[in-house]
């Protein structure tokens, strides 16, 4: 008995440093955001109970409104395309090839660098004068030669095909090797066309797009994604499937190598047995990585901060970014309506992990 309690208090001592941490920074936070999402709080006054008003001052805020269709889409955006890309990724780098350890390691790098230094770098790529303006005025210069390419390209792929199996030899539309042969003939029948004249350099003036700007992609009349929001996408989804695909990979792992065996012997194709074998098999972790995926990017607000204001707040603001605002405002600060939005934030969250679970149960539920 001595010793049982014994063992109970050691427990107890080792999780106190995350038990206090949880209570300080999470329950008694949490408590105090709901108390004043129902104040009148402003920072320099004593809170006064108002009821439910600071969360309809909160509703009827346009910028709320926009921080909340923003958040939404970048949230099911980004998840969408890191859960997908990283599997793929993950199916990709779970082949015994030589090097494999060096690309594993490479494609973590993103992971591992901050998030800050990496905004940076596409503050820079996309600026008017940046890398990706550049690059849409090369391909607009050597269009001609890339269609040229790809249509020799096809032509070539279909001539070999169709010769092979003429032969009766199985030859796949994609097969590799017929595809490196296909390139090789375009390439030197780009070069052929290149030094005859037939093929030039087009003159076009540089591309000039500005991808901080008051810029939206509409259907229907009605602002659905800006071009800003569209960067930070971009640029979130590179850096979070690094991480998403280590889990892929370990769950690649413990797939039994039988399923695959019996499914080649069934003849499954490489993409029938992704979504019969491996896609099922990876269900509890797939679970763990939407959920993660959710959780992340509904919170998204370092790289809204850092770009600040060199792109119109409307097209970046999120929910995150729009509590954080409200709370260091310089002068009088709306706290109650900060509160009341983290709160609808925290709530949100909540209502779409338990949509999650209910459609898309982990093993463990199943």
């Amino acid at each position: 008995m001595f010793k049982k309690n014994q063992s109970t208090a050691t427990a107890y001592l080792f999780l106190a440093p995350f038990l206090i941490s949880t209570l300080v920074f999470f329950v008694y936070a949490f408590g105090r955001a709901i108390y004043y999402s129902f104040t009148d709080f402003n920072l320099f006054n004593v809170p006064h109970l108002i009821g439910l008003k600071p969360y309809a001052d909160v509703l009827n805020d346009v910028l709320f409104r926009r921080a909340l269709a923003n958040t939404l889409i970048f949230a099911i955006t980004v998840t969408t395309l890191q859960t997908i890309l990283s599997l793929l990724m993950a199916v990709a780098l779970n082949n015994k090839i030589r090097g494999m350890g060096f690309f594993r390691s490479a494609w973590y790098m993103p992971s591992i660098t901050s998030s800050v230094v990496i905004t940076l770098i596409f503050l820079w790529l996309f600026q008017r004068r940046g890398v990706a303006n550049y690059v849409i005025t090369q391909f607009q210069m050597y269009q001609p030669f890339i269609l040229a390419f790809l249509g020799i390209l096809v032509i070539a792929q279909i001539a070999q095909v169709l010769f092979e199996r003429s032969r009766q030899l199985p030859a796949g539309w994609f097969d590799p090797a017929l595809a490196a042969i296909s390139a090789l003939l375009a390439i030197g029948a780009i070069v052929v066309l290149s030094f005859t004249g037939v093929l030039q350099v087009r003159e076009v003036p540089a591309f000039d797009f500005q991808y901080f700007a008051d810029v939206w992609l509409s259907i229907g009349g009605v602002q659905v994604l800006s071009i800003p929001l569209l960067v930070i996408i971009i640029q979130n989804t590179f850096t979070t499937i690094p991480t998403l695909m280590l889990f892929f990979l370990a769950g690649l792992q413990n797939i039994p190598g039988s399923l695959y065996e019996a499914a080649d012997i069934d003849g499954a194709t490489p993409f029938e047995k992704l979504m019969n074998v491996t896609v099922p098999m990876l269900r509890p972790v797939t679970f763990y990585v939407i959920t993660v995926g959710l959780i992340g990017t509904m919170q998204m607000f370092d790289q809204v901060a850092v770009i600040g204001d060199a792109a119109p707040q409307s097209t970046l603001i999120t929910l995150a970014y729009y509590v954080y605002i409200n709370t260091f405002k310089a002068g009088t600060a709306p706290v109650n309506m900060a509160a009341a939005g983290a709160i609808i934030l925290a709530m949100i969250i909540l209502v779409m992990v338990f949509i999650q679970r209910k459609f898309f149960p982990s093993e463990a539920s199943v």
